[in-house]
């Protein structure tokens, strides 16, 4: 993270107490967030957001999310589209690219990440929800879970290798 603030980008905190639905996700993301008023407070919606976050003040400097007490999301029933979402975002903030592997927008690509903060849990409780989601790939790499996109839509992206 400092050096990520040493580029000028962006640390945001989010607790993860207040993620536990849905609904309450979407209006944290966007209050804490600064998303636009048009926000849709749905998962598609989500993304574009994430992956818009180029346009604020730190445009190209990067932006982490942070979530405190990850915990209370360990058995949430939305946990494997929330890391769909999460990874799609990230994928298109950083790589996305065309079918000739030419980045797909007009705007540089920017670092985004996302980190679950544990206290009591271990990153492994959250593996088998995180791999529902659509095209996640994930895997325990030096006792962090990681998560990715995997398959032929997310042209740059790979599975997850210790």
């Amino acid at each position: 993270m400092t050096r990520l603030r040493e580029r000028e980008g962006t640390v945001v905190r989010l607790a993860g107490r207040e993620l536990r639905n849905p609904a309450s996700l979407f209006a944290v993301f966007a209050r804490e967030l600064s998303f636009p008023g048009y926000f849709g407070h749905n998962w598609d919606a989500l993304v574009d957001c994430l992956h818009d976050w180029h346009g604020h003040e730190t445009a190209g400097q990067g932006l982490a999310v942070l979530i405190d007490d990850s915990d209370h999301l360990a058995e949430a029933d939305f946990l494997g589209v929330f890391f769909s979402v999460l990874c799609e975002a990230g994928w298109k903030a950083n790589l996305q690219l065309d079918a000739d592997g030419v980045p797909h927008e007009s705007w540089s690509p920017f670092p985004l990440h996302f980190v679950f903060l544990l206290t009591e849990v271990a990153p492994s409780a959250f593996a088998q929800g995180a791999a529902s989601g659509a095209d996640v790939d994930v895997g325990l790499v030096d006792g962090r879970l990681v998560a990715t996109l995997a398959g032929i839509e997310w042209p740059g992206s790979a599975p997850v290798t210790p």
